[in-house]
């Protein structure tokens, strides 16, 4: 009796399983890779658009304003004092929490 279960006819074709694959590969991009590259740009969007002046939160927590942008960062002025930053260390997500109105999201 368990042989006959165990005697599965052999696929005649590679399709169904190209298919399946094709399928995931789309899931995979649409829940995964779609949504992290329009992160990413809008990220990327974010830091281009900053300017002297704005109050913004680091990665690391820090509160601040901008008081220099250079090419390689920018130059946060904090209670402590003048720090530099690179500009990937600046956060929107958390920027826009903390300080909704000094920002502009552009829908």
């Amino acid at each position: 009796m368990i042989s006959i279960f165990l005697q599965a006819a052999a696929p005649d074709t590679m399709m169904p399983t190209m298919i399946m694959m094709g399928l995931m590969f789309v899931g995979f991009y649409f829940l995964m890779i779609r949504p992290q590259m329009k992160k990413a740009k809008q990220e990327k969007g974010f830091q281009a658009a900053l300017k002297v002046g704005s109050r913004v939160v680091t990665t690391s927590g820090m509160h601040g304003r901008i008081a220099q942008i250079m090419e390689d960062g920018v130059v946060i002025e904090t209670l402590s004092g003048k720090l530099k930053f690179e500009k990937a260390a600046i956060s929107r997500e958390f920027t826009q929490q903390r300080f909704p109105d000094s920002t502009e999201e552009k829908k």
